[in-house]
């Protein structure tokens, strides 16, 4: 079946047990063996804190962590958060695991793959809902999928964007996308906002920060 798909998703709803967490494990290696780009989120960064060999040196995964799992992430690579400038934590843990995208999510979410650090720190919501990094990992994976299809060349471009820059831009853009649809939402719903609430605002959040193509778009 992974030879159909354009993106693997792990992690929402996975939960820790471990034959499941086994079985996922050996999606990543198949994915891996393939190119095919996933996402790690809620309990798949389990795997990447667990079995950090799994991600290590592939350059086609995002891992997502919040605070928390970013701590935890860190450890086990044997850095040090409370001794580092927070502003480059995602970079060097980025580069300590030797290529995968990751987005540090905060009050800024700070998105590096080594290579490219960026900063996304549009404006969100003003409560925060349990579940609603399930709306990242969404739209990063229809990014990605997006992405695909550029170096696939499924239309004419001038195919000037490097995958690492690519990658980067996809999490960026699904950073926006999350915070934007955080921003709609609480508007809308304001402090009885629940996670679910976002879903209803990703189109509009996408017109936003994306928009439509145009006659000159690379992506």
């Amino acid at each position: 079946m992974l030879d159909r798909l354009h993106v693997v998703v792990i992690g929402p709803g996975l939960g820790r047990d471990p034959a499941m967490q086994e079985t996922c494990a050996r999606v990543i290696q198949e994915a891996r063996k393939r190119n095919i780009p996933f996402v790690l989120d809620a309990d798949g960064l389990y795997l990447a804190q667990s079995r950090p060999d799994l991600v290590q040196g592939y350059e086609e995964c995002i891992l997502t962590p919040n605070v928390v799992e970013f701590g935890r992430l860190a450890k086990a690579k044997n850095i040090d958060v409370s001794k580092e400038d927070p502003s480059k934590l995602c970079e060097k843990l980025a580069i300590a695991f030797g290529g995968p995208t990751i987005i540090q999510k905060g009050q800024k979410d700070y998105i590096s793959n080594g290579k490219h650090t960026l900063v996304s720190d549009g404006e969100g919501g003003l409560k925060r809902a349990g579940g609603q990094g399930d709306t990242l990992t969404g739209s990063l994976g229809t990014l990605l999928a997006y992405r695909k299809a550029y170096h696939d060349r499924i239309w004419e471009h001038d195919n000037s964007l490097s995958r690492s820059e690519t990658l980067a831009l996809a999490a960026f853009g699904g950073s926006c996308i999350t915070r934007e649809c955080s921003r709609l939402a609480f508007k809308e719903r304001g402090r009885s906002l629940q996670a679910g609430d976002l879903t209803e605002h990703v189109h509009e959040a996408f017109l936003n920060i994306i928009g439509e193509p145009t006659g000159d778009s690379k992506l």
